[in-house]
């Protein structure tokens, strides 16, 4: 059985949408709480396929997870940490990569850790070999064995020196996660400061932990021999807060999205106004909108934090289709984000991609036969498709896509936009979306 979306495209989004706690923290926030002796409580926690990633992940490994279903707040009780069998991990992580965040939490509770084989979303090389090199460095043993990679400590975790070769959110994490607990001092340099790390770090000093963040992307770390639960609410989502901004802004409506926090979208916003949308900053969220007129083009690289984020750039991107003259967007942090351009130019989108540097900067992407730069020229007419979503990111831009074309798109693999985007479908019917769901027997090629 598979799920097809049917959307009937040109009716422009309108009302308000809740935005809650940023899947870019929450899971790895759950994950934190291995580290403590005493219970912790996450607040303000999405219903995503993520969360129930983690939770699975970390009941097999013993921790006991509460929910309160009247608010939705996680209590995490790691008091019976164990180790768990590979073929459990291995089921309930699917194609999630988050199992390579339990190691050092792992091996400061119980000694050691297994992670098998890992997936993920298909936009790029993302190695784990990142962060086992990380592990080792802190003093880990590190075996391959069927399936997967054990992990060890023989004589315990020290701090450590290290300077990661380009900014890594995931790699920052697990020197954080791996440091809180080793002996001495830990200096990180080239750390990923997305605010999301600020508010992992932020969880971690609530429990006990002495982390320091100093200029130029330097993170330094004083080992502690115990931590404590937390009690914190997850900041909110800011990727899902600019998707809804960028739906507004191609469909020609309005969105209010409460929990959306002016400080953490700082280079959207800006870019926002440049393309020709408008917005209205509140204390609660931000309201988007498109305010009539022509859209304009611009010239765009997204970068790591404080930069122009890469999860912004694909609904960005079909914003783009209806601005009035070329744009370019160079993409310099994953190498493979525009596959999902194909199917905007099914539906009538003009976007040719190209393997050179369109950038003020050249990235280290350039010389590796990558096609990360596009060019988009507007204003494109729309029309409906049938559509396979590729990624998180790149089906929401499909879905936008859809919602602004004229006639009828049928999109499939939905499933995977579940994993970032909570309560979808209500969402989208609340803003007026004419769309449909329906089960079909798959066929098999």
């Amino acid at each position: 059985m598979g799920t097809v979306l049917t959307i009937h495209g040109g009716v422009p989004l309108q009302g308000k949408v809740t935005v809650r706690g940023a899947k870019n923290l929450v899971p790895k926030a759950m994950v934190a709480a291995l580290l403590a002796d005493s219970p912790s409580v996450l607040r303000n926690v999405p219903e995503i396929r993520d969360v129930e990633i983690v939770r699975s992940l970390l009941t097999i490994h013993g921790v006991t997870v509460a929910k309160d279903e009247a608010t939705g707040d996680l209590t995490l009780d790691p008091k019976g940490a164990t180790s768990a069998p590979s073929r459990e991990i291995d089921a309930h992580a699917g194609d999630s990569r988050i199992p390579i965040l339990f190691c050092g939490p792992l091996i400061h509770s119980i000694g050691e850790a297994f992670i098998p084989d890992l997936g993920g979303c298909r936009i790029g090389d993302r190695p784990i070999d990142y962060h086992l090199n990380v592990l080792r460095t802190f003093g880990a043993v590190v075996d391959k064995r069927p399936g997967g990679i054990a992990i060890s400590a023989p004589h315990g975790l020290k701090g450590a020196k290290l300077e990661l070769p380009y900014p890594s959110v995931g790699a920052t994490e697990q020197v954080l996660l791996t440091a809180v607990k080793a002996e001495g001092i830990t200096e990180l340099k080239n750390a990923a400061v997305e605010p999301e790390i600020m508010d992992l770090i932020a969880i971690l000093q609530k429990m006990g932990a002495i982390i320091s963040v100093q200029t130029d992307r330097v993170i330094r770390i004083e080992g502690v021999s115990h931590l404590s639960g937390y009690n914190h609410k997850a900041l909110p989502d800011r990727n899902e807060a600019a998707s809804w901004a960028s739906a507004a802004l191609v469909t020609r409506g309005d969105i209010y999205v409460e929990g959306a926090h002016q400080s953490d979208l700082t280079a959207f916003l800006n870019i926002y106004r440049k393309v020709g949308g408008a917005f209205e900053v509140e204390d609660e969220g931000i309201r988007f909108y498109h305010p009539g007129g022509a859209l304009k083009p611009l010239v765009l690289e997204t970068d790591v934090h404080p930069g122009f984020m890469t999860d912004w750039q694909q609904p960005l991107v079909v914003a783009l289709t209806q601005a009035e003259g070329v744009s370019i967007v160079h993409e310099t942090v994953y190498e493979n984000r525009f596959g999902f351009t194909d199917a905007l130019v099914r539906m009538g989108a003009t976007i040719q991609l190209h393997r050179e540097c369109l950038g003020a900067v050249p990235c280290r992407f350039g010389q590796r036969n990558f096609r990360h730069s596009a060019v988009i020229t507007g204003p494109a007419k729309l029309h409906g498709a049938d559509i396979d979503v590729p990624d998180l990111r790149g089906g929401f831009s499909h879905l936008i896509a859809a919602l602004a074309a004229e006639g009828t798109s049928r999109v499939t693999g939905i499933e995977l936009i579940n994993r970032g985007y909570e309560k979808f479908m209500e969402k989208l019917q609340g803003l007026g979306a004419r769309v449909e769901l329906a089960e079909t027997a798959s066929v098999s090629g």
